[in-house]
């Protein structure tokens, strides 16, 4: 799985063989330039959502809901969730466990597929008080094994991780009967999930830790914009092949 927010990156997506593709909240960071994602309103994933889904990826499109969109209750999550799916979404994402179980099951009445996403939860960075790999301590363990086992019991029908130790993720992958995809979760689980942006070279100098980068794109397009400009300075664009006559 890997993400896309407009039609270039999910064609991008679309044609690289993966198998889900996720337009998530990531977008207020690696394309709105915000610190973390809880600047990322319902506005920005439906017109994120609604962009790639125009392109008709052959790939199940999963939808990140923002911060607050399905905190305050059952009713204004699956409202929120059915936005997502008029703009194109197959699935919903949300963060958190058990104490989510209400909202999870709510939306799923309305016949929207869930997926959860445990460990670390960007959304819940103040609570965490930053961006820390959860599931250290044997009691943080068992406690994220129960959600996963609850959240997937209630009908999720897949589960990100993220931020936890291989070893725990490995043994969620081994209880839930829904497949895990990891992200800085280890080998373990049943699939990974990635940023373009990371993986293709265009967040910057500072790839996270699990990430790895496959294409360095950001070098490449500025190296293509400095040629471009040094032609026309030099009066060698456009040509007369990149010209109209009358």
């Amino acid at each position: 799985m890997v993400t896309a927010y407009d039609a270039a990156t999910a064609r991008a997506a679309a044609g690289g063989d993966v198998d889900l593709i996720l337009v998530g909240d990531s977008l207020g960071m690696v394309v709105l330039g915000y610190p973390d994602t809880l600047q990322v309103t319902m506005q920005d994933m439906v017109r994120h959502t609604a962009a790639v889904a125009r392109t008709n990826p052959p790939q199940l499109v999963v939808s990140d809901l923002p911060w607050t969109s399905y905190h305050t209750g059952p009713h204004e999550a699956v409202r929120n969730a059915a936005e997502l799916v008029r703009a194109g979404a197959g699935a919903v994402k949300l963060e958190g466990g058990t104490k989510r179980l209400e909202v999870i099951r709510a939306i799923l009445d309305a016949e929207i597929p869930v997926m959860g996403h445990l460990g670390l939860t960007p959304q819940s960075v103040h609570a965490m008080g930053g961006y820390r790999v959860q599931g250290r301590q044997p009691a943080d363990a068992k406690l994220l094994v129960e959600d996963a086992i609850a959240i997937a019991e209630a009908g999720c029908f897949a589960l990100v991780l993220e931020g936890v130790p291989e070893e725990l993720a490995a043994e969620v992958t081994s209880v839930v009967p829904v497949p895990t995809f990891g992200i800085g979760a280890g080998a373990s689980c049943d699939g990974q999930v990635l940023v373009f942006h990371d993986l293709v070279g265009l967040s910057g100098p500072r790839l996270p830790r699990f990430a790895r980068q496959y294409a360095d794109l950001g070098s490449l397009a500025a190296e293509a914009i400095s040629q471009w400009a040094a032609d026309v300075r030099g009066g060698r664009f456009p040509s007369s092949a990149e010209s109209y006559r009358s």
